[in-house]
């Protein structure tokens, strides 16, 4: 099954980019829940964080760096959540990896 995110980046559905080299893509979140929400992707399709393999870790080291860039880049380096869910029960609702860069408002101390 192809999720709205493989066809994102493959340019089948429009988005906001805010970050894109070879192997990740970031987007403004069109429903966003702080005034910075961004999403951070591999380009690679990875259903959830449970399934990143050994050989993918220095792929999540660089989306963390790109998180970090966006950050500053974004003027929320006071505070930021930097957030992904895994699995139906952990609220993940696209089967892509992918991760949540919001701030730019004090976030409240709740997640569910």
């Amino acid at each position: 099954m192809t999720t709205i995110f493989a066809q994102i980046i493959a340019g089948k559905i429009p988005c906001t980019k805010v970050f894109e080299n070879e192997r990740i893509l970031a987007i403004k979140d069109i429903a966003p829940q702080a005034p910075v929400h961004l999403l951070i992707m591999p380009k690679k399709a990875i259903s959830c964080l449970q399934e990143v393999g050994v050989e993918d870790l220095p792929l999540i080291a660089e989306i963390v760096e790109v998180a970090q860039k966006l950050a500053k880049e974004f003027d929320i380096l006071d505070g930021y959540r930097l957030i992904t869910n895994n699995g139906e029960e952990g609220g993940q609702a696209v089967f892509h990896l992918h991760f949540h860069l919001m701030g730019g408002r004090q976030l409240s101390g709740s997640l569910g």
